[in-house]
Protein backbone atom coordinates (compact mmCIF):
# COMPACT_ATOMS: atom_id res chain seq x y z
CA UNK A 1 0.00 0.00 0.00
CA UNK A 2 1.38 3.22 -1.10
CA UNK A 3 0.43 7.30 0.87
CA UNK A 4 -0.03 9.55 -1.27
CA UNK A 5 1.65 12.75 -0.05
CA UNK A 6 0.05 15.72 -0.46
CA UNK A 7 2.35 18.24 -2.25
CA UNK A 8 3.46 21.03 0.09
CA UNK A 9 0.98 23.68 -0.81
CA UNK A 10 3.14 27.48 -0.61
CA UNK A 11 2.56 30.91 -2.56
CA UNK A 12 2.75 29.97 -6.30
CA UNK A 13 5.22 31.92 -8.11
CA UNK A 14 4.20 34.15 -10.45
CA UNK A 15 5.78 35.90 -13.40
CA UNK A 16 5.17 39.29 -12.04
CA UNK A 17 7.64 38.02 -9.20
CA UNK A 18 10.58 37.79 -11.86
CA UNK A 19 9.36 39.76 -14.66
CA UNK A 20 11.97 43.06 -15.28
CA UNK A 21 9.53 46.42 -15.09
CA UNK A 22 12.00 48.53 -16.66
CA UNK A 23 11.55 48.13 -20.31
CA UNK A 24 13.32 48.87 -23.02
CA UNK A 25 11.43 49.18 -26.39
CA UNK A 26 11.59 50.36 -29.95
CA UNK A 27 9.30 51.02 -32.38
CA UNK A 28 9.16 49.29 -36.35
CA UNK A 29 9.76 53.06 -37.77
CA UNK A 30 13.58 52.74 -35.19
CA UNK A 31 16.30 52.18 -37.63
CA UNK A 32 18.95 49.84 -36.93
CA UNK A 33 21.49 51.93 -36.00
CA UNK A 34 18.67 53.07 -33.08
CA UNK A 35 18.59 49.68 -31.93
CA UNK A 36 22.05 48.82 -31.83
CA UNK A 37 22.33 52.39 -29.41
CA UNK A 38 19.45 51.08 -26.96
CA UNK A 39 21.21 47.22 -26.81
CA UNK A 40 24.65 48.22 -26.48
CA UNK A 41 24.00 51.69 -23.85
CA UNK A 42 21.69 49.14 -21.68
CA UNK A 43 23.92 46.08 -22.55
CA UNK A 44 21.08 44.12 -23.43
CA UNK A 45 20.34 41.26 -26.00
CA UNK A 46 16.47 42.28 -27.48
CA UNK A 47 13.62 44.30 -26.61
CA UNK A 48 10.29 44.11 -27.80
CA UNK A 49 9.30 46.08 -30.60
CA UNK A 50 5.58 48.00 -30.15
CA UNK A 51 3.34 50.36 -31.73
CA UNK A 52 2.33 53.72 -30.83
CA UNK A 53 -0.68 52.20 -27.62
CA UNK A 54 2.54 49.95 -26.67
CA UNK A 55 1.06 47.26 -27.93
CA UNK A 56 3.61 44.01 -28.63
CA UNK A 57 4.07 43.93 -32.65
CA UNK A 58 7.32 42.42 -32.93
CA UNK A 59 10.51 41.24 -31.12
CA UNK A 60 14.34 42.09 -32.24
CA UNK A 61 17.10 40.26 -30.83
CA UNK A 62 21.05 40.81 -31.14
CA UNK A 63 20.69 37.66 -33.29
CA UNK A 64 18.37 38.97 -35.88
CA UNK A 65 21.11 41.69 -35.92
CA UNK A 66 24.14 40.02 -36.98
CA UNK A 67 22.22 37.96 -39.29
CA UNK A 68 21.11 40.51 -41.12
CA UNK A 69 24.03 42.50 -41.20
CA UNK A 70 26.24 39.58 -42.15
CA UNK A 71 27.83 40.47 -45.62
CA UNK A 72 27.16 37.58 -48.39
CA UNK A 73 29.73 35.23 -49.31
CA UNK A 74 32.40 35.25 -51.66
CA UNK A 75 30.80 33.52 -54.38
CA UNK A 76 31.26 32.72 -58.64
CA UNK A 77 28.67 33.26 -61.16
CA UNK A 78 28.72 31.65 -64.56
CA UNK A 79 27.47 33.44 -67.80
CA UNK A 80 27.95 32.33 -71.05
CA UNK A 81 30.78 29.55 -70.39
CA UNK A 82 32.74 32.58 -68.49
CA UNK A 83 32.98 32.25 -64.56
CA UNK A 84 33.37 35.64 -62.58
CA UNK A 85 34.54 36.27 -58.93
CA UNK A 86 32.15 38.24 -57.46
CA UNK A 87 33.86 39.99 -54.56
CA UNK A 88 32.77 39.65 -50.91
CA UNK A 89 31.52 43.03 -49.90
CA UNK A 90 33.49 44.64 -46.90
CA UNK A 91 31.62 44.10 -43.51
CA UNK A 92 32.45 47.64 -42.57
CA UNK A 93 30.30 49.33 -45.93
CA UNK A 94 27.47 46.40 -45.57
CA UNK A 95 26.80 47.57 -41.56
CA UNK A 96 26.95 51.53 -43.05
CA UNK A 97 24.40 50.39 -45.65
CA UNK A 98 22.27 48.82 -43.41
CA UNK A 99 22.19 50.88 -40.02
CA UNK A 100 19.06 53.55 -41.57
CA UNK A 101 16.95 49.94 -42.12
CA UNK A 102 13.71 50.33 -40.25
CA UNK A 103 13.52 47.52 -37.56
CA UNK A 104 10.05 46.48 -38.88
CA UNK A 105 11.64 44.56 -41.94
CA UNK A 106 14.22 42.65 -40.05
CA UNK A 107 12.43 41.93 -37.07
CA UNK A 108 10.11 38.51 -35.76
CA UNK A 109 6.84 39.26 -36.27
CA UNK A 110 5.07 35.67 -36.36
CA UNK A 111 4.56 33.28 -33.54
CA UNK A 112 4.73 35.80 -30.69
CA UNK A 113 4.96 34.32 -27.48
CA UNK A 114 4.23 36.20 -24.61
CA UNK A 115 3.49 35.89 -21.06
CA UNK A 116 1.05 37.75 -18.39
CA UNK A 117 2.25 38.90 -15.23
CA UNK A 118 -0.20 36.54 -13.00
CA UNK A 119 0.61 33.16 -15.17
CA UNK A 120 2.58 30.76 -12.97
CA UNK A 121 6.62 31.04 -13.42
CA UNK A 122 7.21 27.40 -14.26
CA UNK A 123 4.81 28.20 -17.73
CA UNK A 124 7.45 30.86 -18.38
CA UNK A 125 10.28 29.11 -18.09
CA UNK A 126 9.15 26.05 -19.86
CA UNK A 127 8.57 28.33 -23.13
CA UNK A 128 12.09 30.47 -22.89
CA UNK A 129 13.87 26.58 -22.74
CA UNK A 130 11.43 24.84 -25.25
CA UNK A 131 11.63 27.57 -27.80
CA UNK A 132 15.12 28.45 -27.05
CA UNK A 133 14.17 32.23 -26.28
CA UNK A 134 16.51 34.54 -24.20
CA UNK A 135 13.46 36.99 -23.89
CA UNK A 136 9.84 36.57 -23.64
CA UNK A 137 7.54 39.91 -23.20
CA UNK A 138 4.72 39.94 -20.30
CA UNK A 139 1.30 41.51 -21.51
CA UNK A 140 -0.97 43.19 -19.22
CA UNK A 141 -4.83 42.47 -19.86
CA UNK A 142 -4.89 45.41 -21.80
CA UNK A 143 -2.19 44.17 -24.58
CA UNK A 144 0.56 46.62 -23.21
CA UNK A 145 3.75 45.09 -22.76
CA UNK A 146 4.76 45.91 -18.86
CA UNK A 147 7.39 43.73 -18.46
CA UNK A 148 10.42 41.07 -19.52
CA UNK A 149 11.78 37.81 -18.43
CA UNK A 150 15.32 36.96 -20.05
CA UNK A 151 17.11 34.34 -19.00
CA UNK A 152 19.68 36.14 -17.10
CA UNK A 153 17.55 37.95 -14.92
CA UNK A 154 15.24 34.55 -13.73
CA UNK A 155 18.94 32.76 -12.72
CA UNK A 156 19.84 36.30 -11.04
CA UNK A 157 16.56 35.75 -9.38
CA UNK A 158 16.13 32.15 -8.96
CA UNK A 159 19.85 32.25 -7.05
CA UNK A 160 18.43 35.89 -5.46
CA UNK A 161 15.22 34.24 -4.30
CA UNK A 162 15.44 30.73 -3.80
CA UNK A 163 19.20 29.66 -3.44
CA UNK A 164 20.60 32.60 -0.70
CA UNK A 165 17.72 33.14 0.60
Amino acid sequence: MYAITPRKEGPIMQVRDFMITKVFTVRPSNTVKELLQILNSNRIGGVPVVNDKDHLVGMISDGDVLRYLAPKPLGIAGIAGLVYIIEAEEIEDVIKEKLDTPVKDIMTKRNLLYVSPDEEFDKAIRLLSRHHFKKLPVVNGADRVIGVLSRGDIIHNIYKKIISS
